[in-house]
Formats: C-alpha cells, structure tokens, sequence
C-alpha cells in the first residue's frame, strides 16, 4: 500500500511539473514576462531563436561539466579520505591528466566560439532595411523618429512614456504599457538606430533578441524581423536613474495593411509644425 502511495504522489508531481512548464510555455508567448515563468520569452525573430538555442547549448555543457566535477570530487573524497587511503601518494604529475585537462577544455571553448561568431556575425552585420526607426532614450521616456521614404511616407517622431497604473486600460499591462507604440509591418526588415539624450540607456525587447546599449553622443545600430504579429514589451536594461524602471517599450508587429493604415494616421498625428529635427537637437545639445 506504501509503494503505491508513494507512486501515485510521484506521478501527481510530474503532472504538476508538466502543468507549470506547458503554461510557461503558452504564456511566453504574449511577448512580455508570466507569472511562475521558467524560460525565456517566446522568440518571433530569427536572431532570437538563435539566441535560444545557444542558451541551451551553453546550459547542456554547463550541466554536464557541473555534474562531471561534481562527481570527481566526491569520488575524490570517498576514495582518497584518511580512514580509507591512511598512506597518501607522492604522485606530483601525471603527464596524461595534464594534457587532457588542457586539450579538453580547449576543445569545449572552440565549439562554443563557433555558434558564437556566427551568431554575432548575424546580429552585427545589417541587411537591407525596409523601415529604420531612430529611437532616443532619455530621463525617463522613449523617443521613436520614423525616417521618411522616397513616397513621402514616415517622417515624423513621438514619445513613449509609461502608462501610470491608475490609468491602465483593459489588457494594458503594469509597468510595461506606453501612450504611443512602436508599430512595425510582420515580415519586414526594422534597422534601429539607437541613441541617447542624457546618460547610458540600453533597449532591449527580449522576443525579438535585440538588446543596445543607448549612448549619449553615439549612435549604434541593430535590427530584427518580426515573425509573427502581437504586442511585445521590452524595458530600458541599463541603470539610468531614478525613473529607470518607468521606461518601458512597446512594439505593435501588425500587418503591411494595418501598418500603411496607421502610418497614414500617425503622419498626421504627430505631424510637427516646430523647427527642423535637425535644428532642434542643435537647439537641445546647445542648452546641455
């Protein structure tokens, strides 16, 4: 009766187990961050899926050098102890060991360097954009400039800030919404060019694997395509302040016909009537 108890309450853990990890899983999916979530968020990009697949390279060696050391160590203790070796060796080298734990770790570290490079490789190297999008980070909001095209499309900017939470929306989330989103087509090519006003800010949106640093009087540059539509969230990753948990980012991936239709609305939205984009910045880096 003991061993079937004991079985059943085995069985009911792994049901709990697989519960929790499938609704990790589902819940990733959304583009921010769950509740009890154990993995990182669903990747929508290329590059992103790369970086996935190299964190679980990275956690699959890892583990095995853990568990190999590990082992090493007790068997070291139990069998080398005073009571059960009570006349230590002399033995000072051992010239196999030596080269294998020299030629062992090498080879470890260039197969890591090769997913390594090439997944560098294509995170740097920029394709052919279809939409760039400048965004300035400063204390403590987002600024987007949507660059025109040759059809007179884009050519406007705006600011992102935080939604307070006594002023959140139904399926607006906490600490993660903005008043005006980053729209972006599903499918195509978005080179950011990323800068800052003020100090080090860093933009990051985890489901497209792109993370930049912001740096005041740099510009720095990355890119992602986006698979698959939905709303994903990301936040400024670099210790910028006192508001530096309330600048988060949100990026709407919509259709090519939702996003020509929202272009049309935010040319004439944000349209500005003030001084060139040019002049302005001249204008603020003059009163910094």
């Amino acid at each position: 009766m003991v061993n079937v108890s004991a079985r059943a309450m085995a069985i009911r853990l792994c049901a709990v187990g697989l519960v929790i990890w499938a609704g990790a899983a589902a819940a990733a999916g959304t583009g921010a961050p769950e509740p009890w979530q154990i993995a990182m968020q669903t990747p929508v990009t290329e590059v992103a899926r790369d970086i996935h697949w190299f964190h679980t390279l990275l956690m699959w060696i890892i583990t095995i050098i853990t568990v190999f050391v590990a082992g090493l160590l007790g068997y070291c203790i139990w069998r080398f102890n005073e009571k059960t070796n009570p006349t230590p060796s002399k033995t000072s080298h051992n010239t196999t060991i030596e080269v294998l734990w020299t030629v062992v770790p090498v080879l470890i570290l260039v197969m890591i360097a090769v997913p390594s490079f090439r997944l560098l490789r294509k995170q740097l190297i920029i394709p052919p954009a279809d939409i760039t999008i400048k965004t300035t980070g400063h204390s403590w909001y987002w600024e987007y400039e949507y660059a025109g095209d040759k059809d007179g499309k884009g050519g406007f900017k705006f600011d992102a800030n935080l939604v307070e939470e006594k002023d959140l929306k139904p399926g607006q989330l906490r600490l993660l919404a903005t008043d005006n989103d980053v729209v972006v087509p599903v499918n195509k090519i978005v080179r950011l060019q990323v800068t800052a006003a003020d100090v080090i800010h860093a933009f990051a949106v985890p489901s497209f694997g792109i993370k930049i640093d912001a740096m005041p009087g740099r510009m720095n540059e990355t890119w992602f395509k986006a698979e698959r539509e939905g709303v994903y969230h990301g936040q400024c990753s670099e210790l910028c302040g006192q508001r530096h948990a309330y600048m988060p980012i949100t990026v709407k991936v919509v259709s090519e016909a939702a996003y020509a239709a929202w272009l049309a609305e935010a040319q004439k939205k944000f349209a500005s009537t003030d001084a060139p984009a040019g002049a302005s910045r001249l204008a603020d880096a003059a009163v910094r």
